[in-house]
């Protein structure tokens, strides 16, 4: 569905060498992009500010031309044949809006059946999917300069899909919204992606997103592809380890080890330890602690997606086992 082998995209900046002089400087924003998406994945892309991930997205989308390399979405050229994609592609930016301000909402759905050419059956077949999914009645007949953030995100998500596209670029889709709307958004992706008839590829900032929706995520850093794989990949790939906490009748005894594990933190008087899982599974951990201290009460704690993250960024990589 998607293809891209060594893309690139630079652009030419210039900066100050003196008191009066500036010099021009290549800065390669997207630097060798190879990636393959298949029909029907959901793929997080995602990296610092500035990695590349907003220009690989309007590459794909036909905004910008590449500086070399091939790129094709729903084998089509992006730039040359950016007509004919964009009745394939639907596109939600966060920060930007593709309905119409002084429009009650479904007026604005009403122009892109329009523009999109979209039979009337399939139109109303695909809003009333929306309107149950995303809850839309209630703020239809609002003019869209009326709604709240999260009710014009799912007005947004709308209109990228009334047209029935193979692939939808998602950026930001939740940047700014509250814990409930957040929530009704990621349900809709969800069942979305469950369907397998959208190819999803999301950019965010909020980890819990790529968590909730994506299987295959893909880690972009100074333009170059620096993970792609699971999440569960990237745990093993960068050194992130689950926890186990565990509540105790009686602290451990003075010089007690669980091999495979380390201890990184001790509470209430000794009365709750929290191991890092090193190189033991977490049943193994269990049983020997089960084995050798009164146990009330014991939970495994995932690594979270942000830490792991933030040490790629951080420093350099250590091998997968």
């Amino acid at each position: 569905m998607i293809e891209m082998k060594d893309l690139r995209k630079d652009f030419t900046v210039r900066v100050k060498t003196g008191r009066l002089r500036r010099a021009k400087r290549t800065v390669s924003a997207v630097d060798g992009v190879n990636l393959t998406i298949e029909p029907g994945e959901m793929v997080g892309y995602i990296g610092p500010n500035g990695a590349g991930k907003s220009t690989t997205l309007k590459m794909l989308t036909g905004i910008l031309t590449p500086s070399g390399g091939m790129v094709s979405v729903c084998g089509l050229e992006p730039v040359p044949q950016r007509t004919r994609l964009a009745l394939q592609i639907g596109v939600v930016f966060g920060q930007r809006s593709q309905l119409w301000w002084d429009l009650p909402l479904h007026e604005s759905f009403q122009l892109l059946r329009h523009i999109y050419r979209v039979p009337a059956a399939d139109h109303a077949a695909r809003l009333r999917r929306c309107r149950s999914l995303l809850d839309l009645d209630d703020f239809l007949d609002t003019p869209v300069r009326q709604l709240s953030l999260g009710q014009r995100m799912r007005g947004e998500l709308t209109a990228a899909l009334l047209h029935g596209p193979r692939v939808l670029f998602l950026d930001e889709p939740t940047i700014g919204l509250d814990v409930v709307s957040k929530q009704a958004v990621r349900s809709f992706l969800a069942e979305l992606g469950e369907g397998g008839t959208v190819t999803l590829v999301l950019t965010t900032h909020d980890l819990a997103d790529i968590e909730r929706l994506c299987r295959r995520l893909v880690v972009i850093d100074h333009g170059q592809v620096v993970h792609d794989g699971t999440i569960e990949a990237l745990h093993a790939r960068y050194g992130s380890r689950r926890s186990l906490v565990v509540d105790l009748d009686a602290p451990l005894a003075p010089g007690f080890e669980l091999p495979g594990a380390s201890v990184t933190a001790v509470e209430a008087d000794g009365h709750r330890v929290t191991f890092a899982l090193d190189t033991v599974s977490a049943g193994a951990a269990v049983a020997a602690l089960v084995g050798a201290a009164s146990v009330r009460d014991l939970s495994v704690v995932e690594p979270d997606i942000e830490d792991v993250v933030a040490r790629l960024y951080a420093g350099p990589v250590r091998d997968a086992p």
